[in-house]
């Protein structure tokens, strides 16, 4: 699966936590742009990343319940209505469209009666209407609440769910987490300090004797719903 992240931050060289994002990318399969550093957009070529992308995702601080003005600037250059549906080929019909958003307010405040007024989704409810009218698949939101006051733990965790929400299988069922899981774990713990090495590959053995026993328990179950039929 190929994944296009377009980032659009007017001040980006000033944010940590794009900066942090940045880093955290998977490392294959996944193309990254900045929408304000292109001097002109060029329309051609932004269609042709998005027809190759399997999975494009939208990243950006939330500014007064909207994106930045480049990202609506981009929209307005690149998904043209002969592009999205005028001529009824509808070319990204079927990629996935989410969003990584990023606030300073915590999640409660976007609750209903919450501090904000609103929901992200009701916020971010254009975009879901363009999914809807390029016959994509919306993906649920993927918020970063008030990232400076994370803890290392709280990043380190941050880091690996950014991946999932980049590169699993939807819908983020167990299986699709396991399968990812599975895909993953080895590079994670090469990756590791040397010291740290034996308690990623603690982690591993762990993890591959749970998901036995999960299967074997599906299995079981699987057994008694077949006696219970008959």
């Amino acid at each position: 699966m190929n994944t296009l992240v377009l980032v659009s931050h007017p001040q980006i060289a000033d944010s940590g936590t794009q900066e942090f994002l940045k880093a955290s990318l998977p490392a294959e399969k996944i193309s990254w742009e900045h929408i304000e550093s292109q001097t002109v957009l060029d329309a051609a070529y932004e269609q042709a990343q998005l027809r190759q992308a399997d999975r494009i995702i939208l990243q950006f601080p939330l500014y007064w319940y909207a994106a930045p003005a480049g990202l609506k600037q981009w929209e307005d250059t690149v998904l043209t209505r002969s592009f999205v549906y005028g001529d009824h080929r509808y070319p990204l019909a079927g990629k996935e469209l989410g969003v990584v958003v990023t606030t300073g307010m915590p999640a409660e405040a976007f609750q209903r009666g919450g501090a904000e007024g609103l929901t992200l989704d009701a916020a971010l409810a254009p975009l879901a209407a363009v999914a809807q009218r390029a016959k994509m698949t919306w993906l649920p939101t993927f918020a970063i609440h008030q990232f400076s006051y994370l803890d290392e733990p709280a990043k380190l965790r941050l880091v690996i769910a950014y991946q999932r929400y980049l590169t699993q299988q939807q819908p983020d069922s167990l299986k699709n987490r396991q399968a990812w899981f599975s895909d993953h774990l080895a590079t994670m713990i090469a990756q590791l300090a040397e010291q740290d090495q034996p308690t990623g590959r603690l982690i591993e053995e762990t993890f591959k004797q749970k998901q036995t026993d999960l299967e074997t328990l599906q299995d079981t179950l699987a057994m008694i719903k077949e006696q219970e039929d008959d």
